[in-house]
């Protein structure tokens, strides 16, 4: 008998109790989670894997752990991953195993949202329109059809990352996993609170079945919480929110960092100061762990990536911005934040804490003790003035208006939330390379409407006005709805449509008659157009569109789209009655346009020949146009501007870009000429502050990440104009840095300024002490210091970084009392 070695199998074996003793036990107490026995006090950041691109995942990730970030927190797309029943996509920007790698790589932990549901501005909160197809289907609530399909595909992802050993248990990066998301927000809505409820348990029961491993969380389920599960806060402040159990910690899954934008709407910024008061109120008051929504907000790429009316951009003015770029002063503002509360963590986590109101619930003083050691947090919530606040020492401290400072002694401050000590960044984008800046050159094609110009060919009739997302499937934005009437002679008539629809054209006969959209959030609207009927046979054709589906609310896939019911009639001008009700006609039914059938964004070489030279048609509705050209040199993020334009979509080397819609005017709002980082911040109503871009076009500037380009060949650009606009003004521009400051610098502070992608300091234009006009790339000196413009020059030109002590030198002969420093640098 042949002798068999005992040493592989041993070999296996070892290998096998190896890797198991690399796993990291998590778990958790009423203070913090737990990590291999050791209570840790954690800060994580949203990252979006689809809302990036693999080739950009290592420096955003590397970026947020320089930040100070331990975690990297993601959502999981459900509609991405399944875009049809059973066809799954885990490649490129969906490849969630790489993803979770590249977190694991950098030594960074990470947090699994699952949902299914996720909200995040996202086409139908994530959730795939197909699942409508399927009988009996109630979106999140207890039935068998969307458990079944949830369970599934809950399934599917946890297998998939089992597989890929990415649990924390595996040696993996994942230390919790969320099921459901913000369900407690609807529930008292559904209109069937027992199913409700049935639903939500089921939820917690079906993701601990999964065996992962590490505990799951629901965020926002602050009623009837199931067991087994750590509810969780999101929110632009949850210092004042606890869980429900005293056994579980405090978790903030979702500290919102910005706001995300609609086409009518312009920017939100919330400022450095606001979210570092809320991280330092949070963890004064017990936190343990907290995320930033969004760390890097990203891009809405393609064309189910964005909610109802959200932009192609979804900057949520993060610490890194939509191109990946450090944003300053929020980035370096927050860093300074983590470090102080890291080297507090054992003291926070182990240590007794004491809450003393000093004179008014606006004022609190805690204090943190563990052995001979002392942790402080004093907290002013007053947002109109400074308090004066004196300690067990009897020093007094004074504590600016809206900010928390923190001593990790109880005696020195290290840091205050609303002193700012890191640079400011202004971003500049610059032209590409001169065969960009010079104009390209333009090629067209008209789109083939003629298919759909009668109601001859479809893909099946109705006597009545349907639904447009079930009927679509939501496999495009466009949905046709064409029927036909006999006529006698010839007459004019107003043409009245009633939609759900967000926009909606209307032919009558082959010509272009009407065209209209719903303003954000309105969804139902009437067009009412003049049309001209012939004798014989006349033809209507409706082309509704959808720019993004509803992601949030209660029932929210029960909001119909299209021009479900109508009416649609014919109404005699001189009598204002309904000369024909066409409702009930025969319509039949074509989702899409020609163009997308035919894949004319690829630019496949047997369909060149039909792109037309000479002279481009602008202002033309319903034309593609196309044109090449070289990718700006080096490594700054690339946008193209769209400004011109109309509305649209956008290829670069048959990558979509994202719907544009440059003529979309953002509205004018009180939050544009106001801006104060005191007091709450908020996203709705009569309290928005600090907004930029009134009056200006929603979005202009469309990312092309640099993975899309070719270097050192052609690469092509196709627009599908659907409005009509002039592609001639579109060019390309590289992002960066052209202007750092340092603002408010106090005599002993280092001073740092840096520049950004390899660009050098070139001047230093101001260094000033106490008198400054103007803003951060725009100053106006006064009471200027030699001395300090002089050492900053000395150090700094030439460089891309640098750092300057701020000293009572600088104060020598520039007539100033003030000892605070502003210096302005140019990139």
């Amino acid at each position: 008998m042949e002798r068999v070695s005992w040493q592989p199998l041993a070999l296996l074996l070892l290998a096998a109790a190896a890797a198991v003793a690399s796993g990291t036990e998590v778990g958790y107490d009423g203070r913090s989670m737990v990590i291999d026995g050791e209570r840790r006090l954690l800060i994580s950041g949203s990252i979006h894997y689809p809302r990036s691109t693999p080739e950009m995942w290592p420096d955003l990730i590397r970026k947020a752990k320089e930040g100070g970030l331990d975690a990297i927190e993601t959502y999981v797309f459900w509609n991405g991953h399944e875009p049809r029943r059973r066809q799954y996509n885990f490649e490129g920007s969906y490849d969630i195993v790489r993803f979770f790698k590249e977190v694991q790589d950098a030594g960074m932990y990470a947090i699994l949202r699952i949902g299914p549901y996720i909200c995040g501005e996202w086409n139908y909160g994530g959730l795939p329109a197909w699942l409508r197809d399927i009988s009996g289907m109630q979106f999140r609530m207890h039935n068998n059809p969307f458990e079944q399909e949830m369970e599934t595909f809950t399934t599917l992802i946890v297998d998939k990352l089992k597989e890929a050993k990415m649990f924390a248990g595996q040696g993996g990066p994942i230390i919790l996993s969320q099921i459901e998301n913000e369900y407690g927000n609807v529930m008292d809505k559904l209109n069937n609170d027992e199913s409700a409820s049935e639903y939500i348990h089921w939820c917690a029961a079906m993701a601990n079945k999964q065996n992962v491993g590490v505990p799951w969380i629901m965020c926002q389920q602050d009623q009837d919480v199931p067991p087994n599960v750590i509810n969780t806060c999101n929110g632009f402040y949850c210092h004042d929110w606890f869980p429900k159990r005293t056994d579980i910690p405090k978790i903030w899954t979702e500290n919102w960092t910005g706001w995300f934008k609609a086409w009518d709407k312009p920017d939100f910024h919330r400022s450095a100061e606001d979210i570092a008061f809320s991280v330092a109120m949070f963890f004064q008051t017990r936190g343990s762990l907290q995320n930033y929504y969004m760390y890097h907000g990203g891009t809405n790429f393609g064309r189910t990536s964005g909610g109802p009316y959200i932009t192609t951009s979804y900057d949520y003015d993060a610490p890194l911005d939509e191109y990946g770029n450090i944003r300053q002063p929020k980035y370096g503002h927050l860093k300074d934040l983590h470090n102080v509360l890291k080297s507090m963590e054992k003291i926070l986590l182990h240590g007794d804490y004491k809450d003393t109101t000093m004179g008014n619930t606006n004022v609190m003083v805690t204090k943190y003790t563990l052995d001979n050691s002392s942790a402080c947090f004093i907290s002013n919530k007053f947002d109109d003035k400074e308090v004066n606040v004196t300690l067990d020492d009897g020093a007094t401290h004074v504590v600016p208006a809206w900010s928390v400072s923190i001593l990790p002694d109880c005696k020195t401050v290290a840091y205050n939330s609303a002193k700012i000590k890191t640079q400011t960044s202004v971003m500049v984008k610059r032209p590409g390379v001169e065969t960009v800046t010079d104009g390209l050159a333009w090629s067209w094609m008209p789109e083939n409407l003629h298919p759909f110009m009668t109601d001859e060919k479809g893909n099946f009739r109705k006597n009545e006005l349907l639904e447009q997302i079930a009927t679509s499937g939501d496999q495009s934005d466009y949905l046709w709805y064409r029927t036909s009437l006999e006529h006698k002679g010839e007459s004019n008539y107003k043409l009245h449509v009633n939609t759900t629809g967000h926009e909606l054209y209307a032919f009558v006969n082959g010509k272009l008659v009407g065209r209209h959209y719903a303003p954000n959030g309105g969804f139902v609207f009437q067009m009412e157009t003049p049309v001209k009927l012939h004798s014989g046979k006349n033809y209507i054709s409706l082309l509704s569109a959808t720019i993004g589906l509803k992601n949030y609310g209660a029932l929210f896939e029960m909001m119909p789209a299209g021009i479900v019911g109508g009416p649609v009639k014919l109404v005699d001008t001189v009598t204002n009655t309904t000369a024909y009700d066409l409702s009930n006609s025969s319509w039949s039914y074509k989702a899409g346009l020609a163009g997308e059938y035919r894949e004319t964004h690829l630019d496949k070489a047997k369909d060149r020949s039909q792109w037309r030279g000479g002279t481009i048609p602008v202002h033309r509705p319903f034309t593609w146009y196309k044109a090449t050209f070289e990718a700006p040199t080096g490594e700054e993020p690339v946008v193209a501007d769209l400004l011109g334009l109309g509305k649209g979509v956008v290829w670069v080397n048959g990558n979509n870009l994202g719907r544009y819609w440059p003529s979309y005017v953002a509205a004018d709002m009180d939050g544009c000429r106001r801006c104060d980082y005191r007091g709450t911040f908020m996203a709705d109503g009569d309290g928005q502050k600090c907004l930029t871009g009134c009056n200006e076009p929603s979005q202009r500037f469309y990312h092309v990440p640099r993975s899309f380009l070719k270097a050192g060949e052609p690469n092509t650009m196709v627009l599908f104009e659907e409005a009509g606009g002039d592609p001639t003004r579109v060019s390309f521009h590289t992002v960066a840095v052209g202007a750092a400051c340092a603002e408010a610098a106090e005599v002993g502070d280092e001073v740092a300024l840096a520049c950004s992608h390899g660009r050098t300091i070139s001047s230093v234009d101001v260094a000033s002490l106490g008198v400054t006009r103007g803003k951060c790339g725009a100053y106006q000196g006064g009471c200027e210091s030699k001395a300090a413009l002089a050492a900053f020059t000395a150090a700094c030109v030439g460089k891309e970084s640098c750092t300057v002590r701020h000293t009572e030198d600088f104060r020598a002969g520039s007539g100033c009392d003030s000892g605070v420093l502003t210096v302005q640098a140019t990139c």
